[in-house]
């Protein structure tokens, strides 16, 4: 059966990026060294950094509006993606063309679960950065369009009440106004 004009879309399995600033504008000035950060390599690509390691993955599924030759495994740019990808006020319009009226978002640098904070040597850093990506969540990437966007957080699975802690902190703060 076609789509009808009465259906509506939710997609339950859309993908952010998260922008350059997410973490460095949100983690205690101590911590930002180590923290998420977008770095430029000598071939000039954009990756992850955080805790000292590198992280390449940074646009491989953001391939939309490209043609299958030109996906690959190489990280990429920003200026390369459409910004629908890490602009939220951008992923509606795009949402619009697609005919999808609401969609919740997944993490792509943390991972699936979080699982990049899941492997950190700095727990401390690590909830903070867990902290930091639901606040982006729910205070900058859905207030863009909280009718559009469905917050989605993410918890320290590490640690079992700080997870149940940070279930309620962002329920708390998904509820207001």
């Amino acid at each position: 059966m076609p789509l009808q004009d009465h259906h509506q879309i939710l997609s339950v399995d859309d993908h952010l990026i998260e922008h350059p600033r997410v973490w460095q504008d949100r983690l205690p000035q101590r911590f930002r060294a180590a923290g998420p950060a977008i770095i430029e390599t000598e071939q000039g690509h954009h990756v992850w950094q955080y805790e000292g390691r590198r992280y390449p993955q940074i646009g491989l599924n953001a391939v939309a509006g490209k043609d299958a030759s030109e996906y690959g495994m190489e990280p990429v740019r920003y200026d390369d993606m459409i910004p629908g990808c890490y602009d939220p006020v951008a992923r509606v319009l795009d949402m619009d063309l697609d005919g999808v009226t609401a969609a919740m978002c997944y993490p792509s640098f943390p991972g699936f679960a979080g699982r990049v904070f899941l492997q950190a040597d700095d727990r401390e850093l690590a909830l903070l950065c867990v902290q930091a990506w639901n606040d982006f969540s729910v205070d900058e990437w859905c207030a863009a369009a909280p009718d559009r966007l469905i917050p989605l957080a993410m918890l320290p699975v590490w640690d079992v009440t700080a997870s149940v802690a940070e279930a309620k902190r962002v329920a708390a703060k998904a509820r207001r106004p």
